[in-house]
């Protein structure tokens, strides 16, 4: 963007008048390209709304309520995956026919990078050392490609599931090029849609914007809540719109156990003709570090764990139950007309969250480089539940479908062993309800392909003693460009002897 000697004058008034004048304290000393840099980097922000925004985030950390005023959940907003079989039947039934008629999204946030996990690139590449080398991105492709599958077998035909993917300015180019290295794992390229959430400034505690450059603003993601100003923004509700979409399944790529699309989550919240939904897995002990769902003043909230006093977090019920016990997996269902009303009324009322974050940035009178504290205004995606006019909250088997990967080899939680165990107890609970029976010790892995909920496997392991390892797989669709983590890729059909 070209600037002038006028409208350079015109700009340092205007940050004079906002107290962000230091923005320009390097000026005379950049090149013109820096400076074309610095000119339209500051012009890209919204200083009236992004300093309001400020001011209401931090007030409401000043002023927050205590946890006196959460309520539990109400018994008619929640339903059970332990409750009853024939309503979990039912409501698997009803979310295939959603998926048959082509009315079913699945959308997932994916902007993390893997630095926690001690790699450059995306969390969704990674591989947690399966034997089949598959990362989280191919394990969740190939769920979606199957429940196509039964959704075909069971109405006689099915269109395609669409397949929205949030990245960030850091994650975006390696995601896309890592999907089409590996031919989008075996789906449609027309059906996978990649889109961004927006960079947005960082501030000091005096409310000043960071530089983290002489040139450059410093900048961070919006949080999972930007996914609402992100799908108008980028074209993709309209999208959905267009093609018919009704039930979209929202999640984080970072769980290796999710159910994607779930129909039975989808049908659940359809029947109950309900605008958005969550699905919970009851806390396995008071403290638990995660989110609760729960009322606060009337309205949906998700609250985090630090937010709720020791004594509130041991209360019970009558039955010697939590009180507060659903803990919150990210893991949501919304109709398009919620998302709808999100986008055009709702998102701007959403207050953001405060992440207080040492900052790197430069020294403002030499320009060497230094840290700040400072502030990382984030927006969560549960923010919107507080708009829901029918709100479905589902519990499922925390063994069945939650088990995230947060952390690096090694650490005491959410690990890659952590995560591959689980997902092989899981798969060897299907195959012994199938009628099969182990003999050794290993690991047991069922491609999405073969199934995604133990279905179809009576035929194959019924009757037989399985030798573990055991890597059950139905087509060669391994990555071609994928990252190992120095551990080898399983061989495809049924690796092991029967």
């Amino acid at each position: 963007m070209a600037y002038t000697e006028d409208s350079v004058k015109s700009l340092k008034s205007f940050l004079v008048s906002h107290g962000q004048e230091h923005l320009l304290n390097f000026w005379e000393e950049l090149n013109p390209t820096e400076r074309s840099d610095l000119y339209r980097d500051i012009l890209a922000v919204d200083f009236e709304n992004h300093l309001a925004s400020f001011d209401r985030c931090t007030r409401k950390e000043q002023g927050a309520g205590t946890d006196k005023d959460l309520q539990p959940l109400p018994a008619e907003a929640f339903e059970s995956v332990f409750s009853s079989e024939s309503d979990n039947e039912r409501w698997t039934r009803l979310g295939l026919k959603e998926i048959s008629d082509g009315k079913v999204a699945v959308l997932l946030m994916a902007g993390g990078q893997g630095t926690r996990l001690g790699v450059p690139y995306p969390k969704g590449m990674y591989n947690t050392g399966l034997q089949s080398g598959k990362c989280l991105y191919q394990l969740q492709a190939e769920r979606i490609r199957r429940h196509e599958i039964l959704a075909s077998e069971m109405y006689g035909s099915s269109k395609s599931i669409q397949w929205y993917i949030m990245t960030s300015e850091h994650t975006k180019r390696a995601t896309v090029d890592y999907f089409k290295s590996n031919d989008w794992f075996g789906l449609n390229e027309e059906n996978i849609i990649f889109f961004e959430q927006e960079m947005i400034p960082c501030v000091s505690f005096d409310r000043k914007l960071i530089m983290s450059s002489k040139s450059s603003l410093s900048r961070a993601p919006g949080g999972n809540g930007d996914l609402y100003k992100a799908i108008g923004n980028e074209g993709v509700l309209q999208d959905m719109l267009k093609k018919g979409i009704r039930s979209v399944h929202c999640y984080c790529v970072d769980n290796i156990l999710v159910k994607v699309p779930d129909p039975l989550f989808i049908g659940c919240c359809l029947e109950r003709e309900s605008d958005c939904g969550a699905k919970v897995v009851c806390k396995s002990h008071p403290t638990e570090a995660v989110g609760v769902i729960c009322q606060c003043n009337g309205m949906w909230k998700v609250v985090e764990y630090s937010e709720i006093s020791l004594e509130t977090a041991h209360l019970k019920n009558e039955e010697g139950k939590l009180l507060f016990s659903q803990g919150n997996i990210c893991n949501h269902y919304f109709t398009t007309s919620f998302l709808e009303d999100m986008v055009q009324e709702k998102e701007k009322q959403l207050i953001h969250h405060v992440a207080k974050k040492n900052i790197p940035t430069i020294d403002g009178t030499t320009g060497n480089p230094d840290t700040v504290q400072g502030i990382k205004m984030e927006k969560f995606v549960f923010d919107v539940f507080q708009f829901a006019k029918r709100f479905t909250v589902l519990e499922v088997n925390r063994s069945d479908e939650f088990s995230p990967l947060k952390n690096g080899p090694g650490a005491k939680s959410c690990t890659p062993e952590i995560c591959r165990e689980d997902l092989s107890r899981l798969h060897k609970k299907w195959v012994l309800k199938a009628g099969g029976e182990f003999e050794g010790e290993g690991l047991c892995e069922i491609s999405p392909l073969v199934s995604v909920d133990g279905e179809g496997l009576d035929g194959l392991v019924a009757g037989k003693t399985i030798s573990l390892p055991v890597h059950m797989d139905s087509r060669p669709t391994q990555p071609t460009n994928g990252h190992s983590n120095g551990h080898s890729n399983g061989v495809n059909g049924l690796h092991s002897k029967l």
